[in-house]
């Protein structure tokens, strides 16, 4: 009986033995994946206090437009490390995320807030990508997080006409995060590809990303 014991022992220890790397592989990418799409402890714990989680989108939008735009926010929200997301296209706009809003204000009126702000900043002439890896203030800083640490912009241009001085600008897609040197260079040529994707909505691009 200890013998057949023993050697079942054995065979239980030599199973483990084999199967401990491929664990400790599984183990890595499972944290390697938690960080990329930021839902481990640490980034949990540093989620900006004063500030509130909301997703609101303008109205005018059809149901389609929609639905893009709640594709794209959630793409950039699930793989990159952003905390605040803000699309502009057309006057519309689609905001998801942790901001720094007002209290018991009606969706209608923090649409307009954001308008007023985004026409003070300047982002509405913007032609070329803004990155800031060490974000300090701005005119947006009255609604970004507290905690932003990297601000990226990436204005979406008209498809209709070659990119030169008259070309015209449709809007803009805003990142911000709570990490310095957020977005690496694969990240912002991603996001340049999720940018270009508005100047011909289409949910299956979205779905595709």
């Amino acid at each position: 009986m200890r013998v057949q014991r023993s050697e079942a022992l054995g065979l239980c220890l030599a199973a483990f033995s084999l199967a401990l790397p491929y664990l400790g592989r599984f183990l890595e990418v499972g944290r390697d994946c938690s960080a990329r799409n930021g839902i481990n402890s640490a980034d949990r714990q540093s989620l900006p206090e004063g500030s509130k989680q909301i997703f609101i989108m303008s109205e005018e939008l059809s149901d389609t437009e929609k639905e893009d735009m709640a594709w794209a926010s959630y793409a950039i929200l699930r793989n990159t490390n952003t905390m605040s997301v803000l699309i502009r296209v057309n006057n519309a706009l689609c905001i998801r995320g942790y901001w720094n809003t007002p209290e018991d204000v009606s969706r209608v009126a923090m649409i307009e807030l954001f308008k007023s702000q985004i026409q003070q900043s300047g982002l509405l002439d913007l032609k070329d990508a803004l990155y800031f890896p060490k974000f300090t203030d701005s005119q947006l800083g009255r609604i970004l997080p507290k905690e932003t640490l990297s601000l990226l912009v990436q204005p979406v241009m008209s498809s209709s006409k070659p990119t030169t001085d008259t070309t015209e600008i449709e809007g803009f897609v805003l990142l911000a995060s709570n990490s310095n040197y957020a977005y690496s260079d694969k990240d912002r040529a991603w996001i340049r590809a999720v940018a270009s994707k508005f100047q011909d909505m289409t949910v299956k691009e979205f779905q595709g990303i």
